[in-house]
């Protein structure tokens, strides 16, 4: 019998606001454990919560980003289970009438688009912190304690672990686009979980299904995947039935591992919440937020790709973030030689960003200075070679590269005069190698150019270099 997966994801993204969702405590990642708390996010007897603003524009940036319907009312419900990191004894969050509704998004695999349905993206209060590696006890940590949250949930569209990671890659490119969350995973700003079953190929009848939890990077998404869809296959292969239940993917040990029993939505007993009003989107505000959305990444590339005409692959990499688009689109206003641009990011700058460990914007060389150095290079006033010491004097002493060649005398020596009696010194002393080109060994060629290029400190213009030395070797022949 042959099987197919069907998944859908569960995907929950940290909202960048400065304040929590009901309250005016910090949002800030790495503050000491319990320092950002209050009354309000600790669930007090007698307090209230007061609705922040910017979470419900940030969550309805995503909706519209997604084609979703934006629902004109909303309401937020609690949501009640025992956990020892939510104080309250419950989460409030939306369930009945959430703030988005019926989007998609399209995915590209192995040269096929495809829509996967949203069915919701409802905005909500994350819990705390529980850590289990300190001994043998647990430490709670309450500072993620109403920090606004957004949970995008896809209807059981997606049928493979690859189209489960392209999905999921595509969402954190938006959500960092749209500037509403960083969609760092390792740090817990953005999350998944996946619901996962199988059944015989073509059937419409769905299986039990299994939620995989404890994913942190896309990676480990595809991991899980595959591992979880091979274990069900094994299990009714040979005859066995699926439980539904809650598992643990352990990146370590690539294994899953079962958490508990999984609820159903009436196990969380929501109602709404009496603290908090009907939330309202006016028409007014709702063109407000679509008129000031940022270019989306799908966008963006379509027109990157006609307007400046580089390759397909290019423009993947350097759409990959926001910020590295917005780099090469800067420089790109100091020259028009746009595949050079391309060039030096995909060699030399995001090699720096790894060794180094840093953003794009904590790059030390400006979009102009960037552009300026191709400029040098292509009107002959530095060679390729001398450029990349510049670059990396400018890595040091962030600086004009005019200033830099000036100060260290790098300007390309283009005087074919000069160059022509460095050429005749070179051959008068490397007869050896003369003889040896005489002879039909072109291979020599090259130590010559590379004595001129010594002789000159790299200087010399490498095609006039050519040029006169293929000139006065090929003499020699006659």
């Amino acid at each position: 019998m042959r099987f197919e997966a069907v998944i859908g994801l569960e995907i929950h993204a940290q909202l960048l606001t400065e304040s929590k969702l009901f309250c005016g405590c910090s949002t800030k990642f790495g503050n000491p454990p319990n320092t950002n708390i209050c009354p309000v996010c600790m669930g007090h007897p007698g307090v209230l919560p007061i609705l922040n603003k910017k979470a419900v524009e940030f969550t309805i940036r995503m909706g519209l980003a997604t084609s979703c319907t934006i629902n004109k009312y909303s309401i937020f419900a609690r949501k009640n289970y025992f956990y020892p990191d939510l104080p309250k004894g419950y989460q409030i969050s939306q369930y009945e009438l959430p703030l988005c509704s019926n989007g998609y998004l399209e995915i590209e695999h192995q040269n096929q688009r495809k829509k996967i349905r949203i069915n919701r993206i409802h905005l909500e209060e994350d819990a705390g912190k529980s850590i289990h590696d300190q001994g043998n006890f647990t430490l709670l940590d309450f500072n993620r304690c109403g920090v606004p949250l957004i949970e995008i949930v896809t209807a059981p569209d997606i049928q493979t672990p690859e189209e489960a990671g392209i999905f999921l890659s595509e969402i954190r490119q938006i959500v960092k686009y749209l500037g509403i969350c960083d969609g760092n995973m390792e740090e817990g700003s953005l999350r998944c979980d996946a619901n996962v079953s199988i059944r015989e190929a073509g059937s419409n009848i769905l299986g039990t299904k299994t939620e995989v939890k404890n994913m942190n990077s896309i990676k480990n998404v595809v991991d899980a995947l595959k591992y979880e869809i091979e274990r069900q296959i094994e299990i009714v292969s040979s005859g066995g039935r699926i439980i539904q239940q809650t598992l643990l993917w352990n990146a370590d040990k690539q294994i899953i591992e079962p958490m508990r029993t999984k609820e159903e939505s009436h196990d969380y007993r929501y109602f709404p919440e009496p603290d908090l009003p009907i939330v309202e989107v006016n028409e007014e505000w709702l063109n407000v937020i679509r008129e000031n959305l940022p270019e989306l990444p799908s966008i963006r590339k379509e027109r990157m790709k006609s307007q400046y005409n580089i390759p397909d692959y290019d423009i993947e990499i350097l759409t990959t973030e926001k910020e590295f688009a917005d780099y090469f689109e800067e420089t790109a206003k100091f020259t028009d030689d746009y595949k050079s641009i391309s060039n030096w990011f995909m060699t030399e700058i995001l090699k720096i960003l790894n060794e180094q460990k840093i953003s794009i914007k904590e790059f030390p060389i400006k979009p102009e200075y960037l552009g300026e150095l191709i400029k040098l290079i292509n009107n002959q006033t530095i060679s390729g070679k001398i450029a990349k010491e510049v670059f990396n004097e400018m890595l040091v002493e962030p600086g004009s590269p005019s200033e830099i060649i000036k100060e260290k005398n790098l300007i390309q020596i283009s005087d074919e005069k000069i160059i022509e009696e460095i050429v005749q010194k070179v051959i008068e002393s490397n007869q050896k190698q003369v003889q040896q080109y005489l002879e039909g060994k072109d291979k020599v060629f090259a130590h010559f150019v590379g004595q001129v290029m010594r002789e000159t400190k790299g200087k010399a213009n490498p095609s006039l270099v050519n040029k006169i030395l293929k000139e006065k070797l090929d003499n020699l022949r006659k």
